[in-house]
């Protein structure tokens, strides 16, 4: 009898850990469900904010308001600060959404995005400071000379021309679902988002917008960019370029060296 009775116990206490675990494996899987599900909802919520916040201060009658308040100069550098925020928090926010692999990771993918950011960082640096009336990210635009107009000779969007090639090299080692909807999110507004621009510079300018755009695709290449400053910024670009190399690691926990 007590063979049987310990058997009992033992068979007992058997059915007792078999079922802890099972309901560690169901609270474990609600709890991994659960952190996906929020995952995506930060993911969502954090490309939302991007769009508003790009979108909303620039608008009248809003811009006009904050420019009185802060000052123009004040408008830009709080407008840049928030952009750069709301990016970095989206750019957090696909890193921690549910990892869902589309396609594998090769290591010439790792080659393709250093040889796309170098011009990307000369394409920066040749763009921000300068006048550029018929896009955003220009200053003191009202100083345009289409005799000198640097690198609008090339292209009326430089930053979104920019932004196409980062995004678009980006793609290739970033093969998970939250990545690609991210980079080829900002791949398709940098190709199609020169139409809005468009409209609002053409708004802005007036009848001025044609005769000035071509007044400055028919400038000479040569004497389009200013030899002195132009290399300067050749070399801004460069020191860009290295320091983000730098950094890529501490910013987002990757290196971008194969």
């Amino acid at each position: 009898m007590r063979d049987i009775y310990a058997a009992a116990i033992l068979r007992l206490e058997g059915y007792r850990a078999a079922g802890r675990l099972l309901v560690s494996a169901a609270c474990g899987a609600a709890l991994q469900k659960g952190c996906m599900h929020m995952g995506w909802v930060e993911f969502i919520l954090a490309f939302t904010v991007f769009f508003l916040s790009h979108g909303v201060p620039v608008r009248p009658p809003m811009r006009p308001w904050l420019e009185a308040r802060l000052g123009a100069r004040g408008f830009t550098l709080a407008y840049s600060a928030l952009s750069l925020g709301v990016l970095a928090w989206l750019i957090g926010a696909a890193g921690r959404a549910p990892f869902v692999p589309l396609w594998d990771w090769a290591p010439w993918q790792a080659h393709l995005v250093l040889a796309a950011m170098l011009p990307v960082c000369v394409i920066i640096a040749l763009t921000l400071g300068r006048p550029n009336p018929f896009s955003f990210g220009g200053a003191r635009n009202d100083t345009f000379d289409p005799d000198r107009p640097g690198i609008v000779r090339v292209t009326r969007h430089p930053l979104l021309l920019a932004l196409a090639i980062w995004a678009g090299a980006h793609l290739f080692p970033n093969g998970d679902l939250a990545h690609v909807i991210l980079f080829g999110t900002f791949a398709a507004f940098a190709l199609l988002g020169g139409r809005l621009v468009d409209r609002r510079a053409r708004r802005t300018l007036g009848s001025q917008w044609s005769p000035l755009l071509q007044k400055s695709r028919q400038t000479p290449v040569f004497r389009a960019f200013p030899l002195g400053e132009s290399l300067l910024r050749l070399g801004l670009g460069v020191v860009l370029y290295l320091i983000l190399i730098g950094v890529h690691p501490w910013l987002f926990g990757v290196s971008p060296l194969p």
